[in-house]
């Protein structure tokens, strides 16, 4: 896989040493055991695969490439690159601009550009409309599109079922940025209409087993499906897309389910069911299964807590902290300046959307044993940090040097 030019303060020694180890120990990634670390008094169990994945690793080169390239050029960015704070905090920082927030509200108007403004596509994509705006205006987009390859996957495979006349289900939430931009994409091909989880696509499919009444499906799913949607005839062939950082097994979940409501309406066999179900297995993101499956082989390692690194509106990253939360006790931070103390620590519950702040997070018994890991868009320099954080309450923080030459 390519290997980019990502700023060296991203990086970390000890966290570079270990994927170096793993990765050479497991060419064919079929361990997912996490990697032991005994600082003594603290043990922390980190996951097999965190961190920057290839789309994040692509969009961070060419930002940082285009500002060094483009000295006194007006460089905006159309909304935040990935979601990190960080990340986004240092491309500001060189004197980027964003145009609109992840919500896509405009912060900065589309009639201040210029031709000769640059203007960076996100890790996200964006939508057909947008783009055609800015192409408008002068401004080649193409040249600076930081859209990941496995979210173009996403689209390719839509508007290759689209020419076979399916309709495109897409399992994602609908005001986030990936989201917004793959629905713009299908839709332009086929009727479309996306659903937030298994508890809507249940509400779907009951419009197509004739459960529900037809006229009930345009306000029950309001802003989710794409103009001149006919809920009595877009619904008769079908294929499920993804927002490549949702949980994988709950998009295949809502798949599988989807499938079985057409074999069981239309009586299909394994040799018909592509008359009505097309098959969409490969747009489900490879980071974003090794992510959680490491975080799954994780979990089967006894811990006190676990804390999970990344932005807070981080898609991703909230999925580990989701299948963390099942387990055990979990801390979502986005750096290590939210371990306050040894006895408090601020932590994120994306549920209700708030920090929180709880003491006590660190038990008295030795060894604790913590469990680690971190989103795709977190760099590997702020879980190093939260490591050496943790270990300096134990006096084991003059350690981490040497745990990096165990892995060398």
């Amino acid at each position: 896989m390519k290997q980019f030019d990502v700023p060296v303060f991203y990086r970390s020694p000890l966290i570079s040493a270990i994927k170096k180890k793993r990765k050479e120990a497991d060419k064919l990634k079929k361990d997912f055991t996490p990697t032991f670390l005994d600082f003594g008094p603290v043990q922390i169990y980190l996951a097999r695969h965190f961190g920057f994945c290839y789309g994040v690793e692509n969009a961070i080169e060419i930002a940082f490439k285009t500002i060094a390239e483009n000295p006194g050029k007006r460089i905006y960015l159309l909304s935040e690159m990935i979601h990190n704070p960080q990340v986004n905090e240092d491309l500001l920082s060189r004197g980027v601009h964003f145009l609109q927030d992840t919500h896509g509200n405009q912060i900065i108007p589309f009639d201040a550009l210029q031709p000769e403004d640059i203007v960076l596509i996100p890790a996200f994509g964006t939508t057909l409309e947008i783009e055609k705006r800015l192409n408008t205006i002068g401004i080649h987009t193409e040249k600076y599109n930081t859209t990941c390859p496995f979210v173009e996957k996403v689209w390719n495979r839509s508007e290759g079922i689209a020419k076979k006349d399916y309709s495109i289900v897409i399992h994602g939430k609908p005001t986030h940025e990936e989201t917004r931009a793959t629905f713009s994409h299908a839709a332009f091909n086929a009727p479309s209409v996306v659903v937030k989880n298994m508890r809507q696509t249940i509400e779907l499919a009951k419009y197509i087993t004739g459960e529900k009444p037809p006229e009930a499906f345009y306000e029950e799913f309001k802003g989710q499906y794409s103009s001149g949607f006919d809920i009595r005839r877009d619904l008769h062939r079908i294929g499920v897309v993804n927002q490549t950082t949702m949980l994988a097994s709950d998009t295949q979940a809502i798949a599988d389910y989807l499938k079985q409501v057409m074999i069981d309406k239309y009586q299909l066999t394994k040799e018909t069911l592509a008359e009505r179900f097309a098959d969409t297995r490969d747009t489900l993101c490879y980071a974003t299964n090794d992510n959680q499956t490491s975080v799954s082989a994780m979990l089967d390692t006894s811990a006190d807590f676990a804390i999970v690194v990344g932005g807070y509106n981080s898609s991703n990253t909230s999925h580990l902290v989701e299948l963390c939360e099942e387990r055990l006790p979990t801390y979502f931070i986005s750096n290590a300046e939210k371990i306050l103390s040894r006895d408090a620590i601020m932590h994120y519950n994306f549920h209700t959307r708030e920090e929180l702040q709880t003491r006590n997070f660190l038990p008295e018994h030795h060894p604790v044993k913590i469990l680690i890991t971190s989103g795709a868009s977190c760099p590997d320099a702020l879980v190093e940090q939260v490591i050496e954080k943790i270990t300096g309450f134990f006096g084991e923080s003059n350690r981490i040097d040497q745990m990096v030459k165990l892995f060398l």
